[in-house]
């Protein structure tokens, strides 16, 4: 059939048309043939990059399927895949769909009689017709295909909406003023609330595709008459697209009345007096004047008017301004504004109650206590000892430095900047221990064998725990010494944790942890030797010991095809070209144990703190991961981000909403991450939390039952800490559960500032704490009044053994309304007292500095101490902190010595109206016994002990210093690291002592 707007054809040949400024006709002369080259080297070039890349998309698709696999969770990986597949299809199909047909029907009934045409003004459209008209076909596919692609991708992007909308639960819970389930909101609201919007866009874009369309065929004419600017055709299309369009915005603002109990207002997250008595009868009047729109416009298609629709727009848009802005904005300032606690009083109320549900405030036990010391029972010291004999003074922060200088060995080994906190039963006793992995830190290597085979073939893991007793005593736990007391080391008698786990001892070599090169190429050779660096305990040797990797994890690259995909993926050729990269070899790459989480379980919210134990023989990893929502009726939404920042925290980096903000959190599941093989396990563990059970029929049989918890895992799991924060944040506000007083804010506390760095929140601490249960592994915090920090307001502490059943319990103590030193008060008497700064003296000068250690705050009966370890360094980059006294604020009494059972003692003596201590003198005083030998007998940090009845002289303190310092150059010289840390530290306190007896 002919098209309208094609132009008659004539011959081909010199007969036929002439072209526009050229020669035509039989006189023509054909034009000289231009060269080819130009325009295939072009067209190859955009054929090389588009086959590039296709092949990088490839190989980044396929080589996350390989890694998913090698984990064992390919389900997950299958099942992500298809729901995002599914619904790009399904979504881009109706999108696809809706402008394929509105733009070929506007074609199909254009008007017989054109502009253009004889007869007919022209509109200037005439050569966009003449150049579109031929190819319609592909013009509408290729309209259709875009606006599909743009759609789907959209729609993909909605994958933890629409599982959960199809997997839905109830909470048991209804909001107060819709009576629906707490699932409701979490579950299908938000899905609901997409559908809407996407049947918008679609009759969005219909119209304006349409539109376009029948303006360019003549089907709108805007220079035509009243009346007959449109063709009946035309007109029917708009209508029914705007009745679609103007019909789901009626359903959109019946939808928009439950966001009410979800939405931020400005004091509060929820439904407010304005949002109860005009926004919401608003909305409901709009949803009935835009259904009445609908039906004027879906009238326009008989009745062939623009008056009555245009009415009902009006009407609409009218409607829309005075009861969804000035209605709201009168009642807001005339009935609120004026007497707002009464107003808002049983709205905030309803807040109270959510939030504290939420975030499960509502069951903290809150005790008041009267600030009153334990009983005397004739021996206070010795009842004060036993309920501190606990107290962590190894900071996890600074002592980093200390774990660095004495246990990293080799120079491409190092551990966290802050190590982590745990506990073991040693000889029948639970023991707090700071540990932290040996993990492999290539930048340690020396620029030269910085090269691709050292970084990714040797050099591919780190090895072993490094832990110390956390209240400086040994492993008898006996009494506090000055010295870092190692529970497990380099050194053969530093090994507790290996004794725990059996006669062999637990699996040291570490392949998955925080600080894992990008990736790394393991697996022997056959017929060949190991070629990965490994580090076997005392050893002290020049030769290099090499090990293989032989777990479970890693994707196999033997062949071809698996080596082009992953050098394409990390940009390498040498994973083509190496004779490293053989049949036997294996890829580790993604390594990190929160990643690998939360690859595994991309709908888990991770918390930023994983730790390591040693559990049946192997390094685990231990994580926490959360379920969350901002989708909670009424429960006030914050930042997660905000929520769990203190002094420690760096960047998150949380994966969780789209936006930031929570209002729902349960430590949902508990996973593990084997350090050597790479295995990822998750388990149940709020087994009530309906987020969980929806995720769990999602991704079947990928969370483990909590009942299959090894026992020995579960002594060290623990309370997670960004939950503890969360809570901790909430509760500063929501420990009101008066509508009046949480308004009036005149009881609301907050978290204290970090004495040490006071930008910075102080982080909650996890030490053996009693608060009226008996002693419990406990992670605790503390509140001051807002805007007062000097005072004590509460002390805030959760059982944190995950065996006890009292697990998760959390305990708040709260103080009378008295004066009570708080952290940043109790810092700066520490900082200030003259006993404290004669002691330190000795110790300060020259380059020397003070660094306070964590301020730890610890119920003792109805009142609290204050505990704070000191350190002292030297400046330099081989220097590291050394403990060199305690500090204890007690019954507003310091004292100070060099244990905490001395510094204890000392504030009981004190005078509390002056709050100084005695001036008490070192216990242990650096004086040297014996003749130095070759290996140190202390602990690193230790000093010498005194000889009993007198003190050796300058000129023996010198030579004793000076044969540590030829020791110290000697293993320096054997590249024995640790033994030349303790020789030189010895040497510096017997030059320290023959300074302070010269005066």
């Amino acid at each position: 059939m002919s098209n309208p707007f094609d132009r008659p054809s004539g011959p081909t040949g010199p007969d036929g048309p002439q072209r526009p400024n050229g020669n035509g006709g039989s006189g023509g002369a054909r034009p000289a043939a231009a060269s080819r080259r130009p325009g295939a080297l072009v067209i190859t070039a955009i054929v090389l990059v588009l086959a590039f890349m296709l092949l990088s998309a490839f190989a980044s698709f396929w080589t996350e399927r390989l890694w998913f696999g090698s984990v064992g969770y390919q389900d997950v990986f299958t099942t992500l895949l298809l729901t995002r597949i599914g619904l790009f299809f399904v979504f881009a199909g109706l999108m696809a769909a809706v402008v394929a047909v509105a733009m070929a029907m506007a074609y199909r009934y254009r008007p017989v009689l054109w502009p253009g045409m004889p007869g007919m003004p022209d509109d200037g459209m005439d050569r966009y017709r003449q150049l579109i008209a031929p190819r319609m076909g592909w013009v509408i596919g290729g309209a259709a295909a875009v606006m599909g692609l743009f759609a789907g991708a959209s729609a993909s992007g909605q994958w933890r909406s629409y599982s959960l909308w199809r997997h839905s639960k109830e909470f048991g819970t209804t909001d107060p003023y819709f009576n629906k389930d707490v699932g409701f909101y979490v579950f299908d609201l938000p899905f609901w609330h997409y559908i809407v919007d996407f049947v918008m866009a679609l009759a969005v874009v219909g119209l304006i595709a349409s539109l376009l369309m029948n303006y360019l065929f003549g089907g709108i004419r805007l220079s035509a008459r009243p009346g007959e600017r449109l063709t009946s055709a035309a007109q029917i299309q708009v209508s029914a697209l705007l009745a679609l369009f103007v019909l789901a915005k009626a359903v959109d603002y019946w939808l928009d009345r439950f966001d009410l109990v979800t939405n931020s207002g400005s004091i509060f997250t929820g439904m407010g007096y304005t949002d109860d008595k005009a926004v919401l009868p608003a909305k409901e009047i709009l949803a009935g004047i835009a259904i009445v729109c609908a039906l004027l416009f879906l009238a326009n298609i008989w009745r062939r008017t623009w008056l009555l629709p245009s009415v009902g727009v009006a009407l609409f848009a009218l409607s829309a301004i005075i009861l969804g802005l000035i209605v709201p904005t009168l009642v807001q300032a005339i009935r609120v504004n004026p007497n707002v606690p009464d107003r808002e009083g049983p709205y905030i109320k309803a807040n109270i109650d959510a939030t504290r549900a939420a975030y499960q405030l509502d069951q903290i036990d809150v005790r008041d206590v009267g600030g009153t010391a334990i009983a005397d029972d004739g021996d206070e010291l010795a009842s004060v000892n036993s309920r501190t004999d606990g107290i962590p003074l190894v900071d996890p922060q600074i002592v980093s430095e200390i774990f660095e200088q004495q246990q990293q060995v080799r120079a491409y080994y190092s551990v966290p900047n802050v190590l982590d906190v745990d506990r073991y039963e040693i000889d029948g006793k639970d023991r707090a221990v700071v540990l932290g992995v040996r993990e492999l830190d290539q930048s340690g290597l020396a620029e030269g064998d910085q090269n691709w085979s050292n970084l990714h073939t040797a050099y591919t893991h780190g090895n072993g725990v490094i832990a110390a007793y956390a209240n400086q005593r040994p492993e008898d736990d006996s009494v506090q010494q000055t010295g870092i007391q190692w529970a497990e080391g380099q050194e053969s008698d530093e090994d507790a944790l290996t004794r725990l786990a059996g006669e062999d001892g637990y699996e040291t070599r570490v392949y998955f942890g925080e600080q894992s090169p990008t990736y790394s190429i393991v697996g022997q050779q056959p017929g060949g030797a190991p070629v990965e660096f490994d580090l076997p305990r005392g050893d002290r040797s020049d030769d290099e010991v090499a090990t293989t990797y032989d777990g479970a994890a890693g994707v196999p690259i033997g062949n071809i095809f698996s080596q082009l995909l992953y050098a394409v993926r990390f940009s390498e050729p040498n994973l083509l070209l190496s004779s490293r990269v053989h049949e036997n070899s294996k890829i580790l790459y993604d390594r990190n144990p929160r990643q690998m989480v939360e690859k595994v379980a991309p709908w888990l919210t991770v918390d930023s703190d994983p730790y390591p134990a040693v559990v049946d023989g192997q390094i685990q990893w231990v994580l926490d991961g959360y379920t969350v929502t901002d989708k909670y009726p009424l429960s006030q939404r914050e930042s997660l981000e905000e929520m769990t920042d203190d002094s420690l925290q760096e960047n998150t980096g949380f994966q969780t909403l789209p936006t930031d903000e929570i209002n729902y959190l349960r430590n949902s599941v508990k996973a593990t991450v084997d350090a050597y093989d790479g295995t990822v396990t998750l388990y149940e563990w709020d087994e009530e939390d309906p987020i969980l059970q929806a995720w769990k029929e999602v991704f079947p049989d990928v969370v483990q039952p909590k009942e299959e918890i090894p026992d020995a895992l579960m002594e060290h799991l623990r309370y997670p800490e960004d939950l503890f924060k969360a809570q901790r944040f909430q509760f500063q506000r929501y420990h009101e559960t008066s509508a009046s007083a949480w308004f009036e804010g005149s009881s609301r506390w907050e978290v204290p500032s970090d004495p040490q760095r006071t930008t910075r929140l102080q982080p909650p601490y996890r030490l053996f704490t009693d608060t009226g249960d008996g002693e419990k592994w406990s992670l605790t915090s503390v509140y001051v009044p807002r805007r007062k920090e000097n005072n004590l307001a509460a002390y805030m502490a959760v059982n944190s053994d995950a065996t006890s059943s009292d697990y998760g319990k959390v305990s708040v103590l709260q103080l009378p309304n008295e004066p009570s030193g708080g952290p940043l008060q109790i810092a700066n008497t520490f900082a200030t007292n003259e006993d404290v700064s004669q002691a330190l003296l000795p110790y300060t000068t020259g380059d020397a500095d003070r660094v306070p250690g964590n301020l730890l705050t610890l119920p003792i009966g109805d009142t609290f101490m204050y505990v704070q370890p000191v350190y002292t360094r030297r400046a330099g980059e081989s220097n590291f902190p050394i403990l060199r006294f305690v500090l204890v604020s007690y019954e507003n009494r310091v004292g100070i010595g060099t244990t905490l059972v001395g510094a204890i003692e000392d504030s009981l003596t004190a005078d509390p109206s002056t709050e100084t201590g005695s001036s008490e003198e070192p216990t242990e005083e650096p004086t040297p016994t014996e003749e130095p030998t070759t290996e140190p007998s202390q602990s690193p940090g230790s000093q010498p002990t005194q000889e009993p009845g007198g003190q050796a002289n300058v000129s023996e303190l010198l030579q004793q210093a000076e044969d540590k310092f030829a020791q110290a150059d000697e293993a320096q010289r054997q590249g024995d690291t640790v033994r030349w840390a303790r020789l030189m530290e010895e040497g510096r306190q017997l030059v320290e002592q023959a300074v302070r007896q010269l005066g």
